[in-house]
């Protein structure tokens, strides 16, 4: 089952749960607007080369629409979908008033040098630009994406509609950015299990973690664990998988990453086979790296370290006031806002009897499904 229809699957579930009318279900599963764009650049030798380009808004009854921008070889039409329509629901979740939507480049960014990915970024830039907007679609950095891509995007874009900080989150700091934007995923993936095993009265100190990708989610997501006391014993990226059942010196491997930008030939682990990570022996998993890689073999207790969509309106709110909150302000509405979604995706695991997983879908499809009532939708 591909990413689209696993999420429509998810969705048309919640639906059933949710006893929604079969029109209004159908409306809340087409997208909004899909767009497809072709970008042609030249290389640093000359010759021109084209990528296919994509941008799916799917709903907008919460306001403006949100989700970020992948630069991957296996962006296709369906992936960017079923992300853009998982952003609605993530939204709705965690109470924020944003859509959903996604965007993405089919291509390989560590084939192409910076000057290369510039060049590609703004040529995307150019061809979207009066689709998105502050009031319309907010790009982020996603797989592949970092906040130089970002900044590139602001500035493109601040060509055609004057300078417009807010049209992009997760930029560099010196243009409107937001203290903690880099660990903010990473973090939120450590509050939202501190909530978890809170119900199960066990603490991160008391746990084995296994991490499945170590780039920016899931290398903050294990230096927050490594702190907490817990044990993380099994890593992986791109690059290979490690694992030490004494637990990684996560300090001593952070270093080696960044000085490397591998796992390979770090001395504190034993070289293992990636594909064995996901059954590894743990109390927690963390998969940090494309979607689709679980099934009912790889799991008893697992945290999804997904793109987060609060510290998009932390962003939203610096721009818009003109001033800049500090790190210790950011984290604690972070950890106030991951608990009350926590707490309200149980309740709707109580209300529905239903797992996490379907109480995360059945809350964000009902507040979507309400807003849309609301405004409207048969007018």
């Amino acid at each position: 089952m591909n990413a689209l229809a696993a999420t429509n699957r998810n969705f048309l579930y919640a639906s059933r749960i949710l006893g929604l009318d079969s029109k209004l279900e159908k409306s809340l599963l087409i997208p909004f607007r899909e767009i497809k764009v072709e970008c042609t650049i030249p290389k640093d030798d000359g010759t021109l080369v084209s990528y296919v380009g994509f941008r799916v808004q799917h709903d907008n009854a919460r306001g403006p629409m949100k989700g970020g921008i992948r630069y991957h070889p296996e962006v296709d039409p369906d992936e960017v979908n079923a992300l853009a329509q998982l952003m609605t629901w993530k939204t709705a979740v965690a109470n924020i008033p944003y859509g959903g939507a996604k965007g993405g480049i089919g291509c390989n960014p560590r084939e192409l040098s910076i000057s290369e990915q510039e060049r590609l970024t703004r040529v995307f830039t150019q061809r979207i630009h009066d689709l998105i907007g502050i009031h319309r679609d907010v790009p982020a950095p996603d797989m592949g994406t970092n906040s130089q891509t970002m900044a590139w995007i602001l500035d493109e874009y601040s060509k055609f509609h004057g300078h417009s900080p807010a049209v992009v989150t997760g930029k560099p700091i010196d243009l409107g950015g937001s203290l903690g934007r880099e660990a903010a995923t990473g973090l939120g993936v450590v509050f939202g299990t501190e909530a978890l095993l809170a119900e199960y009265g066990k603490s991160i100190s008391d746990m084995k973690f296994v991490i499945q990708g170590f780039g920016n989610v899931g290398s903050w997501a294990a230096k927050y664990i490594h702190e907490r006391g817990g044990k993380v014993v099994a890593v992986s990226d791109i690059t290979g998988a490690i694992n030490n059942p004494n637990g990684l010196d996560i300090p001593a491997l952070l270093r080696h990453k960044a000085s490397t930008e591998s796992l390979k030939e770090f001395h504190g682990g034993d070289v293992m086979d990636p594909n064995g990570l996901l059954v590894h022996d743990c109390d927690v998993l963390i998969p940090c790296a494309l979607g689709g890689v679980l099934n009912k073999y790889c799991l008893n207790m697992m945290t999804d370290g997904d793109n987060g969509s609060y510290f998009s309106v932390f962003v939203q709110l610096q721009n818009i006031q003109g001033f800049m909150w500090d790190e210790e302000k950011v984290n604690c509405e972070l950890n106030k806002y991951m608990r009350k979604a926590f707490c309200d995706i149980k309740a709707m695991c109580q209300a529905h009897n239903c797992n996490l997983r379907m109480g995360a879908f059945t809350l964000g499809v009902n507040r979507v499904a309400r807003a849309t009532l609301l405004r409207g939708w048969e007018a």
